[in-house]
């Protein structure tokens, strides 16, 4: 059986079993941890990776599972006494302004900029709602940078903003293009081998000494300063799902009979 949309994946959910594949986005309902053990354990396949869809959906997991392309000093905070630590390390390793990426939110509008992490300690550590969040050193002049990749399709562009550190188009941004660097896209295969992205959006801080980190990756974004228009893109992202799910031989016998994608 292969399921392609989410009112079959309710409909038959209890009935997939080894050999199955779910082709498409997971709701959100079906990537509760405990949901997506159980389709692992019954040997239901999922395209694109379960893996991929939880990294996209977190930012604290990109932060854990991720963190050797990212930022030096890049971590998780989980709960108060994990703040507590992490002000003494900043202070320990000279770190001043920091960054707060809050879980959860996104274009922007959870980024948060801190003149130390004392002050960021002062303000959040009282608030348990706040955690989990990742804390990063804020890196000044930085280029910021989104690549978008689908199959052989690559492309990038950089997004800028004079009056707010936060890039985002959605918040104010501007893009221009930018033409493709072989270095960042080695970067960027290397980063969606490790996440199992079949096509990614993919946004990096490059510094003013030419450093290229990771800042954030997720299957789906914005856009509006690329060159490939939305339905294209989806047509390719669409077409490489395809590929995958008949590569991985995960049709089902009543799929090869005719019984198409329900």
């Amino acid at each position: 059986m292969m399921i392609g949309s989410a009112p079959a994946l309710d409909r038959h959910f209890d009935q997939l079993t080894c050999g199955d594949v779910i082709v498409g986005l997971l709701p959100a309902k079906y990537l509760r941890p405990a949901i997506v053990a159980d389709l692992m354990e019954r040997g239901v396949r999922c395209v694109p990776s379960p893996l991929c869809q939880l990294i996209s959906r977190s930012k604290c997991a990109q932060a854990l599972l991720l963190q050797r392309w990212m930022a030096p000093h890049t971590q998780v905070i989980a709960r108060r006494a994990e703040l507590m630590a992490a002000v003494g390390y900043c202070a320990r390793h000279g770190i001043s302004d920091v960054l707060t990426k809050q879980e959860g939110m996104h274009c922007g509008h959870g980024i948060r900029r801190w003149d130390n992490a004392e002050t960021l300690y002062n303000t959040v550590a009282f608030t348990d709602s706040t955690y989990p969040f990742v804390l990063q050193p804020y890196l000044p002049d930085i280029t910021d940078i989104r690549v978008i990749v689908a199959g052989d399709y690559v492309e990038a562009y950089i997004r800028e903003n004079e009056f707010n550190f936060r890039a985002n188009l959605a918040v104010g941004g501007v893009g221009r293009p930018l033409e493709m660097d072989a270095a960042i896209e080695r970067l960027c295969r290397e980063i969606m081998a490790r996440g199992r992205f079949p096509y990614a959006h993919i946004d990096f801080h490059l510094t003013a000494e030419g450093r290229c980190w990771l800042s954030e990756i997720a299957l789906d974004g914005g856009i509006a300063a690329a060159r490939i228009d939305r339905n294209e893109l989806q047509r390719r992202k669409q077409e490489i799902l395809e590929g995958l799910a008949q590569a991985a031989g995960a049709r089902s016998e009543r799929l090869s009979k005719g019984g198409g994608i329900l």
